[in-house]
């Protein structure tokens, strides 16, 4: 056989390769060394970066070829072969057929612009109004009179309160009160709870609408803690009755207690009716008792620092651009509203949609993430899931479900599955859960101003239509633009008709 031999291309051959002493040698008298690599064929494309479809079958990736060093090197006519071809049937990136999802790029271009926009209006304000950021009027929000402090006294005398549900506890457990004369203490007891501070909010005039914000915001989160104690404990009893020969505290809330094995140590009831088990459940991140928490092994200081520098920068911060920010804002909002310019009113509220949204997220993050993973570091509490991914909601009852996971579970485990089980309608059911949260914000924003215009209770109760809208005709990412959209203009809304009626209300000549 010839040492040539015809190639079915167009005039090419095949040339012979011959190995003598560690060195290759062409035909054509070119040389290279062994641990060299031949030389590439100017027409060949870098196989790692694709692969190339001939005839309806995918060429192997160069992991995938035989590495034997014995094999012969492709001939050029392959390599041009290949080289032909540098199509293959794709979607362009941005089509959805394409499966392509890493726009990690387009978000930080997303962010790039808001910082950019915002940072025009940062300086517009500021050359408009000057530093408006005043340390001292804070202080004033919370006190008129530094020598008289309502609010704090208020808040101390809620120890009252606690304490009254645990003795009332621990005469329950030992039977010297009955069940219906328990039942009517701890009635009597959390309807105190909210009307008492409500009236010395009402009829003490030296407390300031913060003052009372915050008061009666603490009076609230007791009032559902002190409930879901009395249910707990009410439950616990029960099983006692029903003769279970060993009580732990997994009973209250299995699904935690059992699948989380970190906890200290387990206490029966009634052992856990202790001053001790009592406050630290009133200062828990949390709404439901239970009578063994999960507990994390130790406290770690880097991870409470962390927080803590969270908790300080950004409430600077929030004071700084509600000073800054908000308040021009909603001063300027005001003769639009009283001379009824519909289009300057609609002008205030998309400026005012702004900064109003963003101090928003960053309370959220202040409150849930921060101040709340700092408290439960503190305690030791095992349970951090206290918001979850509420900003990819595609409903308006995915989002309330999602975004503030203590009151949540409280309204399932304390609310919304107790009607269920009473063969109540699970719309019904929904409807009045969205009813009780409505009472409960317009009780924090009513009795602190001193007016009732139930514009926060409307806000609220307008959430059930909008939910039914929104999962009927609304799916994917115009479900979530639509959660989006309610967030960012219902609430500016709320703000200025409270703040238009307290000015008109008080400062109107």
């Amino acid at each position: 056989m010839s040492d040539r031999t015809e190639m079915k291309g167009p005039g090419a051959r095949q040339r012979r390769t011959t190995i003598s002493g560690g060195v290759k040698q062409q035909a054509n008298g070119g040389k290279w060394h062994g641990g060299d690599k031949p030389p590439a064929c100017p027409g060949k494309k870098d196989e790692t970066a694709r692969s190339l479809h001939n005839n309806g079958k995918t060429d192997r990736e160069p992991s995938q070829r035989p590495t034997d060093k014995h094999n012969k090197p492709e001939s050029p006519v392959d390599e041009i072969s290949e080289g032909l071809s540098c199509h293959v049937q794709q979607e362009s990136l941005l089509s959805s057929a394409s499966g392509f999802s890493n726009y990690r790029g387009i978000l930080n271009w997303c962010v790039v612009m808001l910082v950019l926009s915002n940072a025009r209006l940062f300086l517009e304000n500021l050359i408009k109004y000057g530093i408006l950021v005043d340390p001292i009027q804070v202080v004033s929000l919370f006190l008129k009179d530094p020598y008289s402090w309502p609010a704090a006294c208020l808040i101390i005398a809620s120890n009252v309160f606690i304490l009254a549900a645990l003795y009332t506890e621990r005469r329950l457990a030992v039977g010297t009160v009955s069940e219906t004369t328990g039942l009517i203490l701890h009635i009597f007891n959390l309807t105190s709870l909210l009307i008492f501070p409500s009236v010395t909010v009402l009829t003490v005039t030296s407390i300031t609408p913060v003052g009372g914000i915050l008061s009666l915001g603490i009076y609230t989160v007791l009032f559902l803690k002190l409930y879901s104690y009395q249910d707990t404990n009410r439950w616990c009893r029960e099983i006692r009755q029903a003769k279970a020969k060993k009580l732990t505290r997994s009973y209250s809330c299995p699904s935690v207690a059992q699948s989380n094995g970190s906890a200290v140590h387990t206490v029966s009831y009634p052992g856990n009716l202790t001053h001790r088990d009592m406050y630290y459940f009133v200062f828990a991140p949390t709404l439901c008792y239970q009578l063994n928490f999960p507990r994390s092994p130790r406290i770690r200081k880097r991870f409470l620092l962390r927080r803590l520098f969270e908790m300080l920068f950004f409430m600077q911060l929030l004071v700084g651009l509600i000073q800054q920010w908000m308040v021009p804002t909603i001063q300027n909002s005001m003769k639009p509203f009283q001379e009824m310019d519909f289009s300057r009113m609609v002008e205030r509220l998309l400026k005012l949609a702004v900064p109003n949204h963003l101090i928003w997220l960053i309370f959220f993050y202040w409150f849930f993430h921060s101040s709340m993973n700092f408290v439960a570091e503190l305690l030791q509490f095992g349970d951090r899931e206290f918001y979850r991914d509420w900003w990819n909601s595609e409903s308006v009852t995915y989002f309330w479900a999602n975004w503030n996971i203590p009151v949540h579970k409280w309204c399932l485990r304390h609310f919304y599955k107790p009607m269920l089980r009473r063969g109540v309608n699970k719309l019904v059911a929904q409807s009045a859960v969205f009813l009780l949260s409505a009472f409960f914000h317009e009780y924090l924003v009513s009795v602190p101003l001193k007016m009732f215009r139930l514009w926060a209770f409307m806000g609220m109760m307008a959430q059930v239509p909008l939910a039914w809208f929104v999962g009927r005709f609304l799916n994917g990412i115009y479900g979530n633009a639509a959660v989006w959209m309610s967030l960012i203009i219902g609430q500016p809304v709320a703000v200025l008709m409270y703040v238009h009626d307290y000015y008109v209300t008080h400062y109107s000549t």
